[in-house]
Parts: C-alpha cells; structure tokens; sequence
C-alpha cells in the first residue's frame, strides 16, 4: 500500500523514525531533500546491500513525482523487500503541502 505525503509529513513531524529511500539523482537530492538516503534508482541494483538491514521492515520511498519510486518498489519486491510503500507524488506533492 502506497503511502502520502501529508501522512509522511505527519510522521516525520512526529519524530518517528522512518527507513526513507530517495531514489532521484544526485543533483535533485542536493537541491531539496526529505532527509532519507539517496541511492539513484539507476544504482539500486548494485546498491542494494546498503540498506539490506530494511529486507524485514517498513522502507518508504520517494522521487520526484513517484514514477521511479513506483519501480523501485516493485524492484525491491522482487528482491525480497516485504513492506516497501511508495510515496505518491514524491517531492512535487510534498512542496503543495506548505
């Protein structure tokens, strides 16, 4: 089940600790980011064993607008992941919320 972003902001706001996956380019995370791990989705594959520690846990992960989150999800999937959410509309939806 995916996830939003007002209820990624609710959580996050709270102080919960979340396991969150940025999937975009370098350059977008250095120009705005939500505070989660970057790993391009080009470099999942290769990468994946940085955050094999979240196989077993919830793992939210987000891009721009949720298109490569989407893939990256399914990709987890296949690799093992049990409960990878995608955050709908990523950054560009964050940056609506105010």
């Amino acid at each position: 089940m995916d996830i939003t972003v007002e209820e990624l902001k609710q959580r996050i706001d709270a102080g919960e600790k979340v396991n969150l996956l940025d999937v975009r380019e370098e350059y977008e995370f250095e120009d705005q980011n939500l505070g989660g791990k970057l790993i391009p989705l080009g470099e999942l594959p290769d990468r994946l064993e940085e955050i094999e520690g979240w196989k077993d846990q919830e793992v939210l992960v987000h891009c721009r607008s949720g298109a490569r989150s989407a893939r990256a999800k399914s990709f987890m999937e296949s690799q093992g992941f049990q409960n990878v959410r995608n955050v709908t509309g990523g950054i560009l939806a964050w940056n609506e919320l105010g």
